[in-house]
């Protein structure tokens, strides 16, 4: 039986995609501690749409 554990998977998304007026949307999905973690993560990814390192925010 799995125990129940405080990791909750979430998805990040590209922030500086949405005013750049490129088709597609860059996300990415990863799990993260709601226990140490509470507030919404921020993350430095790639986007490969824009071709460069870009801030990626989590999304309900």
């Amino acid at each position: 039986m799995a125990k129940k554990g405080n990791r909750i998977q979430v998805i990040l998304e590209c922030t500086e995609h949405k005013g750049s007026g490129v088709a597609g949307m860059s996300r990415y999905i990863t799990t993260k501690n709601k226990k140490n973690t509470p507030e919404r993560i921020e993350l430095k990814k790639y986007n490969s749409y824009l071709r460069k390192m870009t801030v990626h925010k989590e999304i309900k």
